[in-house]
């Protein structure tokens, strides 16, 4: 097993590991919804987001808390990873519907995580949003340049993370 910083890395379908699939109908993913099934069906507890697999990816556990706790509230399924390694891992493991990514995180950054998302041919078409705290033209272009869909600057409300996942998701 490949090391990178001392710890081991799982095969995830990433960088010529085994090939990861996003079939539904059968095995662990099996009875569940794609997005675009969730986004024609009716709404449990009055939430459009209900049901919606979403990676947060962020070093802090501030951040990761305060997304999950927003998230959970309208009803997604929320995942957390703390780096962009632990993030490919549970990007094939989960199937999310959409990732928000902290840009500066030690070991993987998040353009480099973005980049390797989008050069994924199973989960390039996942939607891919940006949080930094930096608001430089640069860091968004920069942004742009690896496949993110959108920019979030950090401190971020309630209100902009939800309209952000409604613009790329279509709920």
């Amino acid at each position: 097993m490949a090391r990178v910083d001392g710890a081991p890395l799982r095969r995830t379908g990433f960088a010529g590991s085994r090939p990861a699939t996003r079939t539904r109908g059968r095995g662990a993913g099996a009875g569940r919804q794609s997005a675009e099934d969730l986004r024609s069906s009716p709404t449990v507890n009055g939430s459009k987001l209900q049901g919606l697999k979403v990676l947060v990816i962020d070093d802090s556990k501030t951040i990761r808390r305060t997304a999950e706790t927003l998230l959970a509230k309208e009803g997604c399924e929320v995942f957390t990873a703390v780096d962009g390694f632990d993030a490919l891992a549970k990007i094939a493991d989960h199937q999310p519907d959409i990732v928000f990514v902290d840009i500066m995180m030690p070991r993987l950054d998040g353009y480099q995580t973005c980049s390797l998302i989008k050069h994924n041919k199973v989960f390039s078409s996942i939607p891919v949003i940006m949080l930094s705290s930096k608001d430089g033209l640069f860091d968004r272009a920069r942004g742009r340049i690896v496949g993110s869909e959108h920019y979030l600057t950090k401190p971020f409300t309630k209100d902009e993370l939800l309209s952000a996942i409604e613009t790329h998701i279509g709920r």
